[in-house]
């Protein structure tokens, strides 16, 4: 699972330094075409024509990215890269984790009944996932008696819920970052859009037109990560949710089968 979180961590970094390079090379080129001299009338065309394409979603993301200004977009854009990474890795962490506990459970009351509680341990073992993990742990326990394997039933299932839970804290940074990062933006770019009136010494509407478009796209950058952040994390709230009641439900059931297996002896 490391592997793969190094692999998305990559992807993202190269991601991110594609969208910078693109951004240079844009920035670059309107330089070089406002240096120019300006080229002899074209003929007059149709409208249709000279419209063009219409721009793909791809291309105007691009574009309003660079417009945001790409060094301080790209913070942003890092904060969606690292929490997508972080929410793929759980999305498929919870969903390897999640066990038949019905199975599991008939599988270990079978065990007990034939085999003992060694029977039972080579059932609990070959099974993945944290319920498994913590029947494991009750069995190690069957010689102390009930109330050392309901007590480590208990402390190994708050360490089971650890593991589940890990990373949610870096998905809820996010989404609190990226908007955090944007009305900053926002607030510079204004900043910037009233130094530019007060070297020009004139309020002029286009003027300010372009600094608050520039500083806004930053807000809308920081906003639409929040909310893809926050969809990915509302899933896996609900995911863990449901892991942690089936592991108590399942942790209940088990230790039933237990106290069954011992006054049968």
């Amino acid at each position: 699972m490391k592997k793969l979180t190094t692999l998305m961590f990559l992807t993202g970094f190269l991601a991110f330094s594609s969208v910078a390079v693109n951004a240079q090379d844009a920035n670059v080129a309107t330089e070089d075409a406002v240096e120019m001299s300006a080229p002899a009338p074209a003929p007059q065309q149709d409208e249709d024509f000279a419209a063009g394409p219409e721009q793909s979603f791809h291309q105007v993301v691009k574009e309003q990215f660079i417009a945001g200004g790409w060094k301080f977009m790209g913070i942003v854009l890092l904060c969606l890269i690292l929490g997508l990474a972080i929410a793929i890795e759980r999305i498929i962490t919870l969903n390897l984790a999640t066990t038949n506990t019905k199975k599991l459970l008939k599988g270990v009351e079978d065990a007990l009944a034939k085999g003992g509680v060694e029977a039972a341990k080579k059932v609990t073992k070959g099974t993945k996932g944290p319920v498994a993990s913590i029947f494991t742990q009750g069995l190690m326990r069957m010689s102390e008696g009930m109330e050392m394997v309901e007590k480590s039933i208990i402390s190994y299932g708050s360490v089971e819920m650890g593991k589940l839970e890990r990373g949610m804290v870096w998905i809820s940074l996010f989404i609190s970052l990226a908007p955090m990062l944007g009305f900053m933006g926002t607030v510079i770019g204004m900043i910037d859009a009233f130094d530019a009136i007060a070297e020009a010494g004139d309020v002029s509407p286009s003027l300010v037109a372009g600094g608050i478009k520039i500083a806004l796209l930053t807000t809308v950058g920081g906003l639409i990560v929040a909310v893809i952040l926050q969809l990915f994390y509302n899933y896996l709230i609900s995911k863990i949710d449901s892991l942690v009641n089936s592991m108590e439900d399942a942790s209940i059931s088990f230790v039933d089968i237990l106290v069954k297996h011992n006054l049968s002896k």
